[in-house]
């Protein structure tokens, strides 16, 4: 999403983005749909986590962390 954004500036100031129209749908259509809008937050963050812990856990180690083994 947002991979073709156009940016009308004026007076050196970013005053509009511009997106292609089907990019807009789904984002029209992603707001209006709550639970379509938490998993997409959820891919965010799942991301974000990816790129700051670059470290695996086994499932073992995981479970004695959490109390479980």
């Amino acid at each position: 999403m947002f991979e073709q954004v156009q940016i009308i500036r004026e007076n050196d100031e970013a005053r509009f983005a511009v997106i292609p129209y089907q990019e807009f749908l789904q984002l029209r259509d992603l707001l209006r749909d709550e639970e379509k809008l938490e998993d997409y937050l959820d891919y965010l963050h799942m991301q974000r986590v990816k790129e700051s812990d670059q470290a695996f856990h086994s499932l073992a180690d995981v479970k004695a962390e959490l109390g479980f083994a």
